[in-house]
């Protein structure tokens, strides 16, 4: 295996720990497209799908704190860790050393930051590169060093729940919508993982008639150690009421 692949090794193996459950719900994102074609117009700047779900996901975890939480140690001993702020971490496609491979960038305070500032740091994350962004050298150490060390620092700082937030987040986002994927789900190394499709045109019901809209399929995935599929339930739900009233 190439060494550029040893944290997503590392992080598998971590995650075989969770006890995932998946839900999922459609998104209509008629509000989103108006916003973001106004956006464009009036700034020039156009807005990643992704700024808009990590903007709603950060307003409504704030309001569950018992979700915006971690858990660490064995089944006998467990520690949970509820953060007063809230850390989206979103997964990247990008290339390192000539290999493909997904890395990931945390948004601070995601709880207060405006939707702008979401967007400026995605462009500065993306406009960066890999191979030498201060962001991703400790990424850059792990594929350096010797294979058992690196696994060895990886685990232990996964297990820290106050190194966690930092280095993962508190909610995790993961998106494949730039291809033709609908929906997916995925454990992002947090309590709560939101996994974007496309956004495409399907038929939707409005006032008893079909009509034609822009429908994002948004999926949930949460640690059920942590939290049950009610508040799952209720979280992925505001989500979908925040994007659908931008």
């Amino acid at each position: 295996m190439p060494r550029q692949r040893r944290h997503t090794l590392f992080f598998q193996e971590v995650i075989r720990e969770f006890a995932p459950v998946f839900l999922d719900t459609e998104v209509d994102m008629s509000a989103v497209r108006a916003h973001r074609a106004a956006a464009l117009a009036a700034d020039g700047v156009r807005y990643a799908t992704t700024a808009y779900v990590l903007h709603a996901v950060g307003g409504v975890l704030a309001k569950h704190p018992e979700a915006n939480a971690a858990v660490s140690g064995p089944p006998w001993r467990p520690r949970v860790a509820r953060y007063p702020f809230v850390s989206g971490k979103l997964t990247l496609d990008r290339t390192l050393d000539g290999h493909r491979v997904v890395l990931g960038t945390v948004v601070p305070d995601l709880h207060e930051a405006r939707l702008a500032d979401i967007q400026r740091h995605l462009e500065r994350v993306r406009e960066s590169d890999p191979e030498r962004a201060p962001e991703f050298e400790g990424i850059r150490a792990l594929h350096r060093g010797a294979l058992l060390a690196a696994r060895r620092r990886f685990r232990q700082a996964a297990r820290s729940l106050a190194l966690r937030p930092h280095l993962t987040g508190t909610v995790a986002v993961t998106s494949l919508g730039h291809r033709a994927v609908d929906s997916f789900q995925s454990v992002g190394g947090t309590t709560l993982t939101f996994g974007v499709g496309r956004v495409t045109d399907r038929p939707v019901a409005r006032d008893g008639e079909v009509t034609v809209a822009p429908v994002l399929r948004l999926s949930c995935c949460f640690d059920h150690r942590v939290i049950d599929g009610a508040e799952a339930a209720d979280v992925l739900t505001e989500v979908k009421e925040a994007l659908e009233s931008v």
